[in-house]
Formats: C-alpha cells, sequence, structure tokens
C-alpha cells in the first residue's frame, strides 16, 4: 500500500480546551475534495503505557475501577502515561509498581497503538512484565483500585466476552494470546 501526502488543508486552528493532560482544538479545513469543514482534534500530552504482568504459570494482574468518562466499572491492565519525551519504559515501571505494587525484571514491548485515531493524536506503548517481584501498591489518591490475580486465559475469555472494552488491554492481550501460541513467551 503506497503512503500518500497529506490530503487535507488547515485553514484555521483555534483553543477551545486546555489542561495538563489534553490540549482540544477546533479547525476550519478544506477535505481530500477541497470542501470545506471542521475537524476536532484532541492532543494528549502523555503516552499511554499498559503493562501485562504474566508470571511463570502465566497468571496476570488486572486493575478494576469506576472509569468516570464511561460512567461504569472497568476491569484493565495495569496503565497510566508519562510526558512526551520521557522513557516511555520508566513510566510503565512506575504505573506497575503504583497500581499493582509488582517490580519486574524483564520487559518486552509488544505493542503500539493509537487509541482513537479518528479524534486523538494519543499514542500508546504496551509491555509484558516478567519475573515479577511483589510488594505494596502505591495508587494516586484519585484512584480507588481492586487488584485481581487470574490465569491469562480467564483475561483472554473476558476480552473475547466483552467483559474488558479498554482499548490498551483489549489490543495487548489479542496479541499476547498470538504470542503464546506462536512460542514466543
Amino acid at each position: 500500500m503506497k503512503e500518500k501526502e497529506n490530503p487535507w488543508t488547515t485553514l484555521s486552528i483555534k483553543e477551545v480546551y486546555d489542561n495538563p493532560w489534553i490540549n482540544i482544538t477546533h479547525r476550519e479545513v478544506l477535505d481530500y475534495s477541497k470542501n470545506s469543514g471542521i475537524y476536532g482534534k484532541v492532543h494528549f500530552k502523555n503516552v499511554a503505557v499498559g503493562i501485562l504482568p504474566l508470571d511463570k504459570n502465566l497468571n496476570t494482574w488486572i486493575v478494576g475501577q469506576y472509569r468516570y468518562t464511561l460512567d461504569q466499572y472497568s476491569w484493565e491492565m495495569p496503565e497510566g502515561g508519562g510526558k512526551i519525551g520521557n522513557n516511555p519504559i520508566e513510566s510503565a515501571k512506575r504505573e506497575l509498581l503504583e497500581e499493582t505494587g509488582i517490580t519486574a525484571k524483564k520487559w518486552t514491548k509488544v505493542l503500539d497503538i493509537h487509541t482513537s485515531n479518528s479524534v486523538t493524536d494519543e499514542y500508546g506503548i504496551c509491555y509484558v512484565a516478567q519475573d515479577l517481584t511483589f510488594g505494596e501498591s502505591e495508587p494516586e489518591s484519585c484512584e480507588d483500585l481492586v487488584i485481581k490475580k487470574i490465569p491469562f486465559e480467564k483475561l483472554y475469555q473476558m476480552v473475547m466476552q466483552g467483559e474488558v472494552t479498554d482499548s490498551l488491554t483489549v489490543a495487548t492481550v489479542l496479541k499476547v494470546k498470538l504470542m503464546l501460541l506462536n512460542g514466543n513467551f
């Protein structure tokens, strides 16, 4: 497949909202057919990181929390963000420790992802963490987390049955399942 140059023309950009995590702009544009239109863009100021901890028996740890934006409870792998420009593996190590109390000696990058590229530029990196050591979690004051140890296969079934819908978790679990089937772990 041949990649093309950007066919869009940006006529104007107006900042609509800004906070420490995101910036939202309204854009007047010409599309690929040179028709006038609008576009809203959500710019993320952090790189998303997701971590799938796996022990030697293929158990994993998931985190449950109420997600305000969805207005529902969500089970997902440990996740968070790190400033753009910082080493994402360091952000991943910090998030795994904060949310679960787990540290890992072996880290494998398994996935690069754009979470919703029709309206955001959010970029994520997902890892498998292995050779695990356990301690106390250190969640942020705004987090009320439940940590659950389950077999990886159970998490895979939760994804397949639609019980887990977080994009980083779904993509990572599906890719790791294929990697396991191919003998990569």
